[in-house]
């Protein structure tokens, strides 16, 4: 069975894995999850990940960060989705907590935060937010 909305599956898996404390977690890779995750591993919400399997059945494993015992990530939800795309152009994209959290965004250029799609001056589609 194919899956409608794997990027929300991937953001619900790692939700799941802060809940109950694991160190990492694994969800099928692919190219447009290793963007998103690079994205949280640079901005600091994870503390790595690696791709691994063979092309056909690669897995990315991520490694989950806490600080005193509670997670990083505190919120982590998905903006655009199948059913209700969700476009903003460069001076319309959404601060997440004024600054604290970031938006990711699929640009022309490649996924992003909402800080360097403004400063690049694109737009593009929103994925999720973190915070």
């Amino acid at each position: 069975m194919s899956m409608s909305d794997p990027i929300a599956d991937l953001l619900t898996r790692i939700r799941n894995a802060q809940m109950v404390a694991k160190t990492s977690v694994s969800v099928p890779s692919s190219k447009v999850k290793v963007a998103i995750v690079q994205v949280l591993k640079d901005e600091g919400y994870i503390d790595s990940f690696k791709v691994t399997g063979e092309a056909g059945k690669a897995e990315l494993e991520i490694a989950l960060k806490y600080y005193a015992g509670r997670p990083v990530i505190e919120r982590i939800e998905r903006v655009s989705r199948p059913g209700l795309r969700v476009y903003r152009g460069a001076g319309a994209i959404p601060t997440v907590q004024n600054g604290l959290g970031v938006a990711i965004v699929t640009t022309p250029q490649g996924v992003m935060t909402d800080r360097k799609a403004r400063a690049n001056g694109v737009g593009g589609e929103v994925l999720c937010v973190v915070a």
